[in-house]
C-alpha cells in the first residue's frame, strides 16, 4: 500500500488517498479465484475504464493560462499552499513550460526531476518566490578578486581537474610554492576568468541545458562549439550569510531553478512538497491535455459502464471485473458521507443520472447534492 501511494505521488502528483481507497475495495483472493484470473480481469477492466474516461473527458488548451491554473489548483486545493494557490500554479506552470522540450515526431520531453530544481532560502515572504530562467547554485568564486558580475558570459563546463595530480608512479610528495588549488585559481584570475569548483554533475547538466554549453572531459578536447553563449547574466549575490551564483537571462533555458522564500525551513519544505505535486500535475497535462469531471462523476461513470459491460465477460473473470465496477463507487460514496448527506439516497440518484447518460453529474462536496460538473466547474478543486 505504501509503495502504491508513493508511486501515485511520483507519477501523478495527486490522488494518493484515492488509490488506497480503491485498492482496499478490491479484495478478491478470499473468493478462491486464481491470481492469474484476477490480474487478467483487472487489466481488461483497466483498458475499458481508460476508454470510458477518454469519452467523457474534454480537451484542455495547454496554452490557456486560466484553464491550466484551474486544473492545477484542483490538486492543491486541500493542501497547505492553497492560500497561495495562484502563486504556486504560476510557479509550477512556468517551470514545466520552461523545461518542456520538443524531441520530434510530435513528442515532448518534460523532465522536471532533472531540470527543474527547487532551492529554498529561509527569509523573506512566500510571495517573493519565483522561477529563474536559468540556474542558481550555492557557490562562490574560487578567488576573491575574480569578477562577480559578467554580462553575456562565455561558459565552459569541465568534468576534469585543472590541478597537478599523481602520475602512475604514485609519488607521495608534490612540490609547489602554492597550496594545491591556489595555483590554478591565480592563473584563472590573471587571465580574467571567473571559476567555480566542485559543482555537482546534476548542476552541470542543468547549466549545459540552459546555456547551450557541452560538458568537456579533457581540456585538450575543447571546441568552440562547446562554449555556452546563451546566458545573459552571470552574477554572484549574498543572501543572508551565504553566496549564491546566478546564471540567468538565458535565451533558451530548457532548465530552471524555482527559488522559494519563506519564514522557516519547515514551511519551505512543506511548500516544496506541494509545489512538486503541482508540477507533476502540470507535466501530465502537457502529455495528456484532457480534463475529466470531478465530484466523483468520472468514477461513477466508469462504475455504471463497467457494470453493464461485465455481463459480456465470461467465466470467473466476471467477478473481479464486477469488483472493479463496485469499487469505483467508493469515491462518490465517500464524498456524500463527508458532506453529511444520506449515501444510499444520493448514490441511488447519482447512479440513475449516469444510467440515463448524464456522465458529467457528480457530488457537491459542500451541500451533498447532485450537480452537473459542466456548470459547477468541470475541473473544480472540490473534486
Amino acid at each position: 500500500m505504501i509503495e502504491l501511494s508513493r508511486t501515485q505521488d511520483e507519477e501523478v502528483g495527486n490522488g494518493t488517498t484515492t488509490v488506497i481507497i480503491l485498492a482496499q475495495a478490491l479484495p478478491q483472493l478470499e473468493r478462491n479465484i486464481y491470481p492469474v484470473q484476477i490480474i487478467a480481469a483487472f487489466k481488461r477492466a483497466l483498458a475499458d475504464a481508460l476508454n470510458i474516461i477518454e469519452e467523457i473527458s474534454l480537451p484542455v488548451n495547454i496554452n490557456d493560462d486560466k484553464a491550466m491554473y484551474s486544473l492545477i489548483s484542483s490538486s492543491i486545493g486541500t493542501k497547505f499552499v492553497s492560500r497561495w494557490s495562484e502563486l504556486i500554479c504560476n510557479l509550477a506552470l512556468k517551470a514545466v513550460r520552461t523545461v518542456s522540450h520538443d524531441v520530434g515526431r510530435g513528442k515532448q520531453e518534460v523532465d522536471i526531476k532533472r531540470y527543474a530544481r527547487v532551492e529554498k532560502i529561509p527569509g523573506g515572504e512566500i510571495e517573493d518566490s519565483k522561477v529563474l530562467d536559468g540556474v542558481m547554485l550555492n557557490k562562490d568564486i574560487t578567488h576573491p578578486k575574480m569578477r562577480r558580475r559578467i554580462e553575456n558570459p562565455r561558459i565552459i563546463l569541465l568534468d576534469c581537474p585543472l590541478e597537478y595530480k599523481k602520475g602512475e608512479s604514485q609519488t607521495n610528495i608534490e612540490t609547489s610554492k602554492e597550496e594545491t588549488g591556489t595555483v590554478s585559481s591565480k592563473s584563472k584570475k590573471s587571465n580574467n576568468v571567473t571559476a567555480l569548483r566542485r559543482v555537482r554533475k546534476t548542476d552541470n547538466n542543468r547549466i549545459a541545458r540552459a546555456t547551450g554549453a557541452t560538458i568537456v572531459n579533457r581540456v585538450d578536447d575543447i571546441q568552440k562549439s562547446d562554449i555556452g553563449t546563451h546566458c545573459g547574466l552571470f552574477q554572484i549575490s549574498k543572501i543572508g550569510d551565504e553566496y549564491f551564483t546566478f546564471i540567468t537571462h538565458c535565451k533558451y533555458p530548457k532548465a530552471c531553478t524555482i527559488l522559494l522564500r519563506g519564514p522557516s525551513k519547515d514551511i519551505l519544505n512543506e511548500i516544496e512538497r506541494n509545489l512538486q505535486d503541482a508540477m507533476a500535475v502540470a507535466r501530465n497535462v502537457m502529455f495528456h491535455p484532457r480534463l475529466s469531471p470531478g465530484g466523483g462523476a468520472t468514477e461513477m461513470a466508469v462504475s455504471v459502464r463497467l457494470a453493464q459491460m461485465a455481463k459480456a465477460v465470461e467465466g470467473v473473470q466476471q467477478w473481479p471485473y464486477k469488483a472493479v465496477a463496485e469499487a469505483m463507487e467508493v469515491i462518490p460514496r465517500t464524498l456524500i458521507q463527508n458532506s453529511g448527506s444520506s449515501p444510499v439516497r444520493v448514490l441511488t440518484q447519482l447512479r440513475a443520472k449516469h444510467a440515463e447518460g448524464g456522465s458529467t453529474w457528480g457530488v457537491d462536496g459542500d451541500k451533498g447534492g447532485l450537480v452537473d460538473m459542466r456548470e459547477y466547474g468541470f475541473g473544480n478543486r472540490r473534486r
